[in-house]
């Protein structure tokens, strides 16, 4: 075997040649600053349409992003060909830092969380009154990761000619939050989209809800040149509607302030596992000053809160209270409790 001194000359130097035929890689990333601006609009199966300018593009995410993920709503850079032809694919090269997150895992066990929607303002709540029954916990939860993750939350009740919306209004009514109830036949003639659009101008509200409550039909009279197909029908056994959004889309509302909707899949389940009790209670800002006594690490339901002290001294509601404790036990519930 041939041995090598200490100085070798080049030309004894034997280098191993790459298999790959690529170049080594390099800690050093490419700044791609001439890369354009886009929007994430949906993402199917690694490939991502995106709004550049006014031209719908195709993309996929670069090597360099590693496992991080861009998902709808997402700011992104993007390189390559942005001509929006068909059969054209360009690169994601950035995602740039988001204003709000909208996020859920799979259940209160399930340590991964999801992030469902990047960069929304408004989250809008939608539940039928009845068929099928509406289901306090899941609002709860929803109204919960709205908190969490920056989002204004919007209670859209619908089908109130099967049933009243009183008990439900009465029971989020010390929460402040705007709401809009509709019936089916307001649904036909275009009433309830008008009357839900009034607090959609200039915001981008993502929706979510079960199937069967009629989201992606609302999403449709909203954005009527962009249809999607909605649910076929609630089981009978079940009182459950088919999934039939399969994937989160954002559609751009004709208006003259902006704005835009994505419709979210319908969910059966919404996890909190990934939820930290001490950001919920910035969505109340009346309580936030009572919790300057609290114990450290305080859950603000337990014994030693100074909430309970803060609200009997009449600075707060005790309304408000409740319903903050209600939705901080509801990470504690399942939906269906």
């Amino acid at each position: 075997m041939r041995r090598y001194g200490k100085n070798p000359d080049e030309d004894d130097i034997r280098v191993r040649p790459n298999r790959k035929g690529n170049r080594p890689r390099t800690s050093i990333r490419p700044k791609h600053e001439d890369a354009a601006e886009g929007m994430v609009l949906t993402v199917d199966r690694g490939r991502l349409t995106c709004l550049v300018e006014d031209r719908v593009v195709m993309a996929m995410k670069a090597r360099e992003l590693g496992r991080k993920a861009a998902v709808v709503g997402d700011r992104v850079s993007i390189v390559g060909d942005l001509s929006g032809a068909k059969d054209t694919l360009a690169r994601i090269v950035r995602i740039e830092p988001r204003a709000s997150v909208l996020r859920r895992t799979a259940d209160d066990d399930d340590p991964f969380e999801r992030v469902v929607v990047a960069n929304a303002d408004q989250l809008a709540i939608v539940t039928a009154l009845a068929d099928p029954e509406p289901r306090p916990r899941m609002i709860d939860r929803c109204l919960v990761a709205a908190y969490d993750g920056g989002l204004t939350p919007l209670l859209v009740l619908t089908k109130s000619d099967l049933a009243p919306p009183d008990e439900l209004l009465e029971m989020y009514g010390a929460l402040g939050v705007p709401h809009v109830v509709t019936t089916r036949e307001e649904f036909v003639d275009g009433v309830a989209a008008d009357r839900v659009h009034e607090h959609l101008s200039g915001r981008t509200t993502a929706f979510v809800g079960h199937s069967g409550v009629g989201k992606t039909t609302l999403v449709n009279a909203l954005v009527p040149e962009d249809r999607r197909r909605t649910t076929g029908h609630v089981n009978a056994v079940t009182g459950r509607g088919r999934h039939t959004t399969t994937s989160a889309l954002a559609l751009p509302l004709a208006d003259a302030r902006g704005g835009w909707v994505i419709d979210t899949p319908g969910v059966r389940s919404f996890g909190l596992n990934h939820v930290d009790p001490s950001r919920v209670i910035l969505a109340f800002p009346d309580l936030v000053p009572g919790t300057e006594d609290c114990p450290r690490g305080c859950s603000h339901d337990e014994p030693e809160c100074a909430l309970d002290a803060w609200v009997a001294d009449g600075h707060a509601d005790p309304a408000r209270l409740n319903s903050l404790r209600r939705l901080l036990a509801t990470r504690e519930r399942r939906e269906g409790d």
